[in-house]
């Protein structure tokens, strides 16, 4: 992808202008040799192409006579900074012209543009080329598979379609002439059409619309007659407007197939009116699935209408398809397997040989696959781009747009469904007619390169919220979805809160639990509507030039030419033709916005755009392939009032399904990627307004909780469009790819190019599982693995055995961190397990649940889960319980008749129940979501494992308090924020023993750590060997062992806790929910400090160090001069920091005195001398 830089045509200075002889078409001289005929061939077709002012007159410097080569004469134009896109290549082989009145262009091979053997040039206009050392470059690595496929111009010779006609062939319908006889008749019945004009408008409709046999099959006469009717009433309309302008516009949708007509001037972009392609995209395309789907055929009539010259009819008929295979393998390719019958029968051998070949690609990719086909004896080009179903809504429409843009049209589209999840369009692309093209376009030779390079731009966003500033070429395609991007981000970052908020932040303690958190209830509160994502997008559309500008700056630093003078893959002319904008610097444009806007709120918004531009250090945008559009942001522009802990990094990641975030703490981080649904468009933008704050929180929670592990915290959302609620499987691997786009190095010319890396440091993120992903990792993992990756085997946790994950649930990994600190009240306080009540959320069906009472072995007095309530104060039945743990079932298949006399099941969907108290529950829903809230004193201990976030907060805590007394002694909080911060130290404070997520829950980020870590030190083989669980299921003796090493590993951190902080309470009588906060942050603070001091340079103290950290087996199996060598050396600083930081804090507690650490250090290093 290049910056598009189409604006008007420079003025020519004709005071350089001299008169020349380029080419005398009456010249006979037989004396010239072949080459020299050549370049006055070549002459002529420039000549033909361009205006006499860009024509170059100045002699050339590059020797023609000796090269025996034509370059083009263009002039020169100084291009802004290093925005000298397009430049010849040194060769340009250039024929006779033929009879036609055309040559068409040989393009040089991309090894001629990239040839060693090239003089070098001195610039033009005195421009500098931009440094390829300053962008990633990994020389030594090999083309990997990509997500998408190019058919990359230049990289070899174009293929030619040797076939006339459209490349389908529709059966004949043998009863055509009878149809027509009877279509005439009706119409003469009707008498709307004098007689003497029946047959001939009826010829044209059969004859001159080039409408083939299966339109005519498949319709009725009726139909027909209507659509006949329906287009001469609209040449009658015609003579009735003051402009004389005809226009046609018909339309018919049936169940299983519809047909549009529609008046269209070639080249030009309806943006009112029906919009009948934005229909068919809406209604038959963007919901296509294998089962139900719609194929399209459209085609511009042959002729123009009568008495409009520029003026044709373009018919779209749209068919539903029926396959000859509905359910093939999901990577099946053979066409006459997967294809649609109409398709099958009508299709040429030359047709379905180039769909075979795109298919053969597309089903291992996951973007497009774009191609381009030369029509032999034609100018006409075909492009063929190939997407799987449901991954680029509103595409058809956009495409049209897009070569719109660039002087181009279509004479035939076909848009081909398969029963394997993959659409295939094709378009048949030819230049505008000369009464109508514009003589900024440049010819179709060029323009069809910029086209196929910006289809992957169009594939990530194919209708942005500026789409109308592009569809009128008001703007470029770059422009627009720059824009769009810059929107989204204004409406994440735009700082609205005002001075009211940083006063309140300075009277509360942000380091404090409580404060922080209604210091963030506050900040969702006072985030008005001030700046609606409406008023953001009015505002914007107002300064479309304004766009152009700030669009340049962004350009001017992430656009990189890969391939020096000889940059983009052909001779694009248009660019040597256009006047080229001055890119501002920063100064220049905060002077130009504040100029420009009419007040405070519209130099606020574009003053966003300044932000952004500054913000982004590498972005995919001028990444030829990409399937969605990331940026890596310098957090660096966030207001520490609104974000006091600082973030490491931030990806933002922008497709038109879905917008999301990825944020880390420190370099070294893990966390999990959650999908968030929205129930309705209110939800929608509840959820985008906040969608940031919660990212920050759950990555700063995730900090908290990873203090026993070298990796910091870290969280990933993607929130779904309101439009595209069932995309979650499309958006998370658009997420993923996009991301790793920005991680991974280039590996394929054209294909993946380098890009403009501002960060300069190599960067690798560790994710996992969460909300709506758990069942996408595998996929994750394998995607890495395709990409050449060479950290593929730690970028997911929570992935198949078979992949070398650990699954936690299996395990019970969280579980048993939770389990330590039950254990650890029950041996401080001396009670006896079996007597105590125990009270459950999150129920025998989940994963944390299930463990729980596999594990547990109280009393267990009352569940709830999805489905209902079940309570008996004389326990229920243990081994029923087992069951349904080992089943994975809700509490709803809970057998009643194990109930004591007492006991009882009430489920959500039942209302008007009687307990065995005599109570009545009115509706069963109610009754679940409130049963915690019961303080009737009938539990001894609760742990929460699963349940709705602040399900206990600050209104609804006095429940669970009377008499000042907590009615439940002990809660072990094992799912993720359930109570909220202000809750739990009031139930502290009435007596309650409560041990918060942060600390309880951790075992999960311990195992998960664990598991890279080991993907790390082993090579690919080994981990094969020793980390995989075989295909016919045999389980390597390593992983087993490995596993429960894990398992210890997690309680005895566990343990180490719930110590430290039961100590640190006795001591100081500060809450336990405080003090797991502090000793976080207590771990966390010495852990980067001790990075980064002389102590890691004592070789003897590292090696030490590690010794312990590491995992005995990994030890053992691999050896620690290895591992150091296999695993990057920022995670192993980051091993080295957590687990001096954590065991020093575990003994010493989080504010120890100044001697302490001498102390703790002098004892390791007295080891070392033994």
């Amino acid at each position: 992808m290049v910056p598009d830089l189409n604006r008007a045509a420079r003025e020519p200075d004709s005071s350089q202008v001299e008169s020349f002889h380029l080419y005398n078409a009456a010249d006979t001289n037989t004396s010239r040799s072949a080459c020299e005929r050549r370049n006055f061939a070549a002459a002529k077709i420039i000549t033909d192409h361009l205006p006499p002012q860009d024509i170059d007159l100045r002699p050339s410097s590059r020797g023609l006579t000796t090269s025996c080569a034509f370059c083009p004469p263009l002039k020169a134009i100084p291009l802004a900074s290093f925005y000298k896109l397009h430049r010849l290549p040194q060769i340009i082989t250039m024929p006779e012209p033929e009879a036609n009145g055309y040559t068409e262009i040989n393009l040089p091979s991309q090894t001629s543009l990239l040839s060693s053997e090239m003089p070098e040039r001195s610039p033009l206009n005195g421009v500098q080329n931009k440094l390829l050392e300053q962008v990633i470059r990994t020389p030594d690595r090999q083309p990997s598979p990509q997500p998408m496929h190019l058919n990359v111009p230049g990289a070899s010779q174009h293929r030619i379609l040797q076939e006339e006609g459209p490349g389908y062939v529709a059966p004949k319908f043998e009863g055509k002439d009878l149809q027509m006889d009877q279509v005439m008749d009706q119409i003469e019945e009707k008498g709307f059409i004098p007689p003497e004009f029946v047959e001939s408008e009826t010829n044209w409709f059969y004859n001159e619309l080039g409408i083939d046999d299966m339109y005519f099959q498949t319709e009725t006469v009726e139909a027909i007659v209507n659509h006949i009717l329906s287009l001469y009433a609209g040449k009658v309309a015609a003579y009735a407007r003051d402009d004389k302008r005809l226009e046609i516009r018909l339309d018919k949708e049936a169940t299983d197939h519809a047909v549009y007509i529609d008046t269209s001037k070639p080249g030009v972009s309806v943006i009112d009116g029906p919009r009948y392609e934005q229909r068919i995209d809406e209604k038959y395309i963007d919901g296509s699935t294998s089962k139900n789907s719609y194929r399209v055929e459209t085609f511009r009539s042959g002729s123009h209408l009568p008495g409009d010259k520029d003026q044709q009819l373009r018919c779209y008929f749209v068919y539903k398809c029926h396959f000859a295979n509905p359910n093939p393998e999901p990577e099946e390719t053979d066409l006459e397997i997967i294809g649609e019958k109409r398709f099958l029968q009508k299709a040429t051998q030359n047709t379905k040989a180039i769909y075979q070949g795109v298919m053969n690609h597309a089903v291992g990719r996951t973007g497009p696959v774009i191609e381009m086909v030369d029509i032999e004896g034609s100018r006409e080009k075909r492009l063929v781009i190939a997407y799987r179903q449901g991954s680029a809504m509103g595409f058809f429409s956009a495409l049209s747009d897009l070569y719109h843009y660039y002087g181009v049209t279509s004479s035939r589209k076909y848009v081909e469904q398969f029963s394997n999840g993959i659409t295939i369009m094709s378009i048949y692309l030819r230049p505008l007619p000369q009464s109508t093209s514009n003589a900024k376009h440049p010819p179709i030779e060029a323009s069809i390169h910029q086209i196929m390079k910006e289809v992957s731009l169009l594939y990530c966003i194919p209708q942005n919220k500026f789409q109308g500033h592009f569809a009128s070429g008001r703007l470029s395609l770059q422009e627009t979805i720059y824009a769009h991007c810059v929107w989204v981000f204004v409406g994440h970052f735009l700082n609205r809160l005002g001075s009211e908020y940083a006063s309140l932040v300075s009277i509360l303690d942000p380091n404090n639990s409580v404060h922080a958190e209604m210091l963030s209830k506050i900040k969702r509160r006072l985030r008005t509507e001030t700046f609606t994502s409406e008023y953001i997008l009015e505002i914007i559309n107002k300064h479309p030039d304004l766009i152009r500008s700030l669009y340049l700056a962004f350009a001017n630093t992430h656009y990189v030419q890969t391939r020096g003078e000889q940059d983009d893959f052909i001779p694009t002319l248009s660019y040597l033709r256009l006047k080229v904008d001055k890119v501002l610097d920063d100064g220049e444009l905060k002077t130009l916005i504040s100029k420009s806007v009419a007040n405070e709120h519209d130099e606020m918004v574009m003053t966003a755009f300044r932000v952004f531009n500054a913000g982004v250090l590498k972005t995919n945008f001028y990444t030829p392939t990409k399937v969605a559009l990331s940026f890596r942001l310098n957090p660096n522009f966030l207001p520490e009032v609104e974000y006091p802990q600082p973030l490491f990094g931030m990806f933002l990641v922008i497709s038109s399904e879905f917008r999301g975030f990825h944020l880390r703490f420190r370099d070294i981080a893990r966390g999990g990627i959650r999908i968030v649904k929205s129930r309705n468009r209110e939800a929608y933008s509840i959820n985008a307004r906040s969608l940031f704050d919660e990212n920050y929180n759950l990555a700063n929670t995730q900090q908290r909780k990873n203090k026993d592990i070298p990796e910091g915290g870290s969280k990933g959302v993607i929130l779904l469009d309101h439009h595209h609620q069932d995309k979650a499987r499309v958006a998370f691997e658009k997420y993923i790819d996009s991301i790793m786009d920005l991680l991974l190095p280039p590996t394929s010319p054209g294909i993946k190019d380098p890009i403009v890396d501002l960060h300069g440091q190599e960067e690798i993120l560790f994710m996992g599982p969460d909300e709506n992903t758990a069942d996408l990792v595998n996929w994750a993992t394998e995607h890495a693995r395709k990409r050449g990756a060479p950290w593929w085997k730690s970028f997911f946790t929570g992935k198949s055995p078979k992949l070398g994950g650990i699954p936690h649930d299996a395990y019970g990994m969280t579980t048993l961190s939770v389990r330590e600190y039950i254990l650890g009240i029950y041996r401080k306080l001396n009670l006896n397990p079996d007597s105590v009540r125990k009270l459950q959320t999150g129920g025998p069906d989940g994963d944390l649940g299930s463990n729980e009472i596999l594990l547990g072995n109280e009393k267990y007095s009352g569940i709830v889960d999805g489905s209902g309530v079940l309570v008996d104060p004389h326990g229920l039945d243990r081994d029923e319980l087992v069951r349904l743990a080992k089943k994975r079932a809700m509490i709803s298949e809970f057998n009643i008749k194990k109930l004591s006399p007492e006991g009882y099941r009430v489920l959500i969907d039942e209302s008007n129940i009687t307990l065995p108290s005599g109570e009545v529950v009115n509706n069963g829903t109610i009754f679940r979501n409130t049963f915690h809230l019961r303080g009737d004193k009938q539990f001894d201990l609760f742990v929460p494992c699963g349940g709705r976030p602040e399900s206990i907060d600050l209104s609804t805590v006095q429940k669970l308090i009377v008499d000042g007394k907590s009615t439940i002694p002990y809660i072990v909080e094992g799912a993720n924020l359930f109570i909220t911060q202000d809750a739990k130290l009031r139930l502290e404070k009435a007596g309650c023993i409560l041990y918060k997520d942060a600390s309880a829950n951790k075992g999960g980020v311990t195992s998960s750590s664990l598991e890279v870590l080991a993907s790390l030190s082993f090579d690919d083989a080994g981990f094969m060997e020793n980390m995989c669980i075989h295909e016919d299921g045999t389980v390597p003796p390593f992983y087993n062992a490995y596993v429960k090493e894990v398992q210890e590993t997690i309680k005895k951190n566990a343990a180490l806790e719930f110590e430290a902080i039961w100590r640190e309470h006795q001591q100081t009588d500060i809450a336990r929910s405080t003090l797991s906060d502090t000793l976080s942050i207590a771990i966390t603070k010495l852990d980067e400090e001790l990075q980064n001091t002389e102590l890691w340079k004592n070789t003897e103290l590292r090696m030490s160090v590690l010794q312990d950290a590491l995992p005995k087996l990994l030890l053992e199996k691999i050896g620690l001069d290895m591992i150091m060598e296999r695993v990057p050396d920022k995670y192993l600083r980051a091993i080295f920091g957590s687990f001096l930081a954590s065991r020093f804090v575990y003994e010493h507690g989080s504010n120890p005195s100044q001697f302490a650490f001498f102390d703790f250090m002098s004892k390791r290093m007295a080891r070392l001398s033994r």
